[in-house]
């Protein structure tokens, strides 16, 4: 009969050379896919498209917490806070996000001002033009890990506060049914240095290129179905392709389901408290390997809405 002590040990030595995986994608000069990812991505657009900022057409702010692999230690933790409002008068949109991500020795934490320009045609159909433009600050406690070879170069020196000033672009195509987008919010591929010295083997900051769609169906006046899809391509990755499902009822209950190909799969719950607040619970758990030494992700989602005009929206818009 086997050790109850020697498989629980074995388990762990097993969940801590996942943990060290990660964390050398993220560390050594790979092209794995760095921005953090959502699965209530229809509540959290602007992030990734600086021309979704004052499409509301009011004053929006909304905050995510994201635990993602949740029992795993040093498994990822990402936090944001948005906020974007249209230019009373203009056809302009502002909008600022701040994102802080945590995973095992590395933590990022980034702030970017948004930009938009919309051009209005017939029958309700909008195109706005958008801009992105931050800093993200990078910190990498390498000297924490343990590593085979004590004298190896690459973990010898932490990376701390490394300033990495980026640009992005994004366009955003919407009516009051649906919407298509396209954007690249990092164009800039910047070197994560030690010290101000870029070290061979420490990664660089990759162009993500974001997909994103979403049509919502009249079912009946009380049933609304809404199918969405985000899909995101880095160079050498494979394709992260989202797609979710929701259904609303009566303009305040969402339930739906997700499925990220070849990743995940989960369900998430979404409810319209009053006609300013909007929260939000999602559950994912993952269908690789990986889901095995794992209690899944949760991630919490809370939006306020600013209408000065007795908190009543003249066209209800569900992305």
């Amino acid at each position: 009969m086997r050790d109850p002590a020697h498989i629980t040990y074995f388990k762990l030595l097993i969940v801590r050379f996942i943990l060290a995986t990660v964390v050398l994608l993220w560390c050594i000069d790979s092209y794995a896919q760095q921005d953090p990812m959502y699965t209530q991505y229809m509540e959290n657009l602007q992030t990734v498209n600086p021309a979704y900022a004052g499409s509301k057409d009011l004053l929006s702010v909304m905050a995510v917490v994201r635990n993602q692999w949740a029992s795993l230690p040093g498994a990822p933790d990402t936090r944001t806070l948005a906020a974007h409002t249209p230019v009373g008068g203009t056809k302009m949109g502002l909008g600022l996000s701040l994102l802080s991500d945590h995973i095992g020795p590395v933590k990022q934490t980034g702030l970017y001002a948004d930009y938009s320009y919309r051009l209005y045609f017939s029958k309700n159909r909008t195109l706005a033009l958008g801009l992105k433009a931050g800093v993200n600050f990078y910190d990498a406690r390498l000297t924490d890990l343990t590593t085979n070879d004590p004298n190896d170069p690459v973990f010898a020196n932490d990376i701390n506060r490394s300033f990495l000033p980026n640009l992005g672009v994004g366009t955003f195509f919407y009516t009051n049914s649906y919407y298509i987008g396209l954007s690249v919010p990092k164009l800039i591929e910047n070197n994560i240095n030690k010290n101000g010295v870029t070290v061979q083997n420490t990664s660089r900051e990759k162009l993500h290129v974001f997909f994103m769609t979403g049509y919502v169906f009249n079912v009946n006046r009380i049933v609304k179905f809404k199918p969405s899809i985000l899909a995101k391509y880095v160079k050498n990755a494979p394709a992260s392709i989202d797609i979710n499902g929701t259904v609303l009822f009566y303009d305040r209950l969402w339930l739906g389901t997700m499925l990220r190909i070849g990743d995940s799969v989960g369900g998430l719950f979404q409810l319209q408290v009053t006609n300013q607040i909007k929260i939000g619970y999602s559950y994912d758990f993952p269908t690789n390997k990986l889901g095995a030494y794992n209690n899944g992700t949760h991630e919490f989602m809370i939006s306020y809405d600013f209408n000065p005009k007795s908190g009543r929206i003249r066209s209800p818009r569900y992305f």
